[in-house]
């Protein structure tokens, strides 16, 4: 066969999608191209698994004006979006999620969300902020998963922190598949039982009933190079 007659495929494109609604969510890249997603329901469906969604992806919009985006081929390379169920797109500044001073928003359960600026997001500009703050933190994986990267979980020195009410608070923000957060094991297979154990800095997994399983975690998912943006605790 000729090349003539070869028939080129679209060049991949590389896109972030965002959560609607989600100021914090720092989004999640994609490699759009025919070869993994031939419908646009496919990438659909994708996006929902990624991302963690609450309810399945049914739209995606542009971040800044909300325009709907209706198929693959509207995907623009280097270009970010949001995606949404069947509610409607919700207009917040997704783009600089992070790139707000440091601010604390606490909402029904006493959490605080702690947003850094761009000057700290490196491991030692946040260690130092955590310091002047009274905190220490630690990183929380998610049982068996090995595509979402661990969320930080920063405590206050100050004030004891029961064990179930830490649950309670993994549970809120892991978001495990099987369900609330009943057991935090370190990353050698041995089992936690109460908060004073923590050790600052150091990583975790999140387990619902089912058993843990020891997997690569940090391996595969902690960039040696990264650091997290938003951080929250509880006081």
């Amino acid at each position: 066969m000729s090349s003539r007659g070869l028939a080129l495929a679209p060049p991949a494109k590389n896109v972030v999608v965002y959560r609607n609604g989600d100021p914090f969510f720092p989004g999640r890249k994609f490699v759009v191209n025919q070869r993994r997603f031939l419908t646009f329901e496919a990438f659909l469906t994708e996006v929902t698994k990624s991302i963690r969604a609450p309810l399945a992806v049914r739209n995606l919009y542009t971040p800044r004006h909300g325009h709907h985006v209706a198929e693959l081929g509207d995907l623009q390379d280097g270009c970010q979006y949001v995606a949404a169920g069947f509610e409607k797109f919700k207009r917040l500044d997704y783009l600089n999620h992070g790139r707000k001073e440091l601010r604390r928003t606490r909402n029904s359960k006493g959490l605080q969300w702690l947003a850094f600026p761009p000057q700290s997001f490196t491991a030692a500009g946040i260690l130092c902020s955590l310091h002047a703050l009274g905190c220490f933190y630690c990183s929380v994986f998610r049982n068996g998963d090995l595509l979402s990267p661990p969320f930080p979980l920063l405590l206050s020195k100050s004030t004891p922190l029961q064990w179930d009410i830490l649950l309670a608070v993994l549970t809120e923000k892991a978001n495990l598949c099987s369900g609330a957060v009943k057991k935090l094991f370190r990353l050698d297979g041995t089992q936690v039982a109460a908060g004073e154990e923590l050790v600052n800095g150091d990583y975790y997994v999140a387990v619902g009933n089912e058993e843990y399983k020891k997997l690569p975690y940090f391996e595969l998912l902690v960039p040696q190079d990264s650091a997290s943006r938003t951080l929250w605790y509880v006081d």
